[in-house]
């Protein structure tokens, strides 16, 4: 499958379009850092990681667009102190997306959070890894348990992969839950490498999600494949696999992330859930008011 086939294929299955819940739009400068990281750190580990979709912000909207996606976040994330609550700001006035928001542990943070909230913030991202922060770190209890009050989705990168932080896999973020067993966790990459792992908290907590970000593709599946064993898992979860992508950031087409989810053989009912249904509900249901998804 190419990006032109995108369109007629989804229309094909009876959606409207994409519902994709790990897209990333950054500030400018914050973006050619990430892509500078993954042109120069993977290689190093064996990797290679050509960013596919180096156009400028309006050129990467109209991209997503002529994909067919209808509704995304503008997932940021902080790597240091400092940085979160501009980040924020900068959410606030981007146009296009989803409204979405980041946290650090700081001081400070449970009130940039709070304003984020209030000022419509809805998608939040934590990145565990690039972040090297604790989650049960005392100075965001407070935050998870806003975030889950609101209902607001949080994906987190918290799996190993593709290099572990002393802080992922499904013990720290496991200890969150168990706090708040409310929170609507999006874990990213399904949980890679730990897979089975996270489809265990998923099942634990109603409200744990799983993002198929750059799982089952022909790129992951040669450092870390889904085991086949838990497909019947994958699909006993039902409403709770969600599409992601991680475009722009991505060393392959965005067909790709599609094609390999077709390739599970899962059904057509699967598919449409986990491209359209399952993020749509999960973006727009927001209490006192939701979000217009096709």
């Amino acid at each position: 499958m190419e990006d032109a086939d995108l369109p007629a294929f989804v229309s094909g299955l009876g959606l409207p379009g994409l519902v994709d819940i790990h897209v990333h739009f950054m500030p400018e400068r914050v973006l050619r850092k990430v892509w500078a990281y993954f042109d120069t750190v993977p290689p190093a580990h064996g990797m290679s990681w050509p960013v596919q979709y180096r156009q400028d912000e309006q050129e990467r909207l109209a991209i997503l667009r002529k994909l067919g996606v209808v509704a995304h976040p503008a997932l940021v994330y902080p790597h240091k102190p400092g940085m979160a609550q501009w980040l924020n700001g900068w959410c606030r006035e981007f146009r296009g997306a989803v409204p979405s928001g980041t946290f650090y542990p700081e001081p400070g943070v449970r009130e940039y959070v709070r304003a984020a909230l209030d000022d419509g913030a809805w998608v939040f991202k934590s990145h565990l890894q690039v972040g090297d922060y604790d989650p049960t770190d005392p100075l965001l209890d407070e935050v998870w348990g806003m975030l889950a009050e609101a209902g607001a989705p949080v994906v987190c990168h918290c799996g190993g992969g593709p290099f572990p932080g002393r802080f992922t896999g499904p013990g720290p973020i496991g200890a969150v839950l168990a706090r708040h067993p409310r929170l609507r966790l999006v874990v990213a990459h399904c949980g890679s490498p730990e897979y089975g792992d996270f489809l265990d908290l998923a099942a634990r907590y109603p409200n744990v999600h799983l993002d198929t970000t750059m799982a089952f593709t022909d790129f992951l599946d040669r450092y870390a494949p889904f085991p086949a064993d838990l497909l019947p898992r994958l699909l006993d979860l039902g409403d709770r696999v969600v599409l992601g992508s991680d475009f722009p950031n991505i060393p392959y087409p965005y067909a790709h992330q599609i094609d390999a989810l077709v390739r599970l053989g899962l059904g057509d009912a699967w598919l449409r859930g986990v491209l359209h249904d399952n993020g749509a509900r999960l973006i727009g249901d927001r209490p006192g008011g939701r979000h217009e998804i096709v």
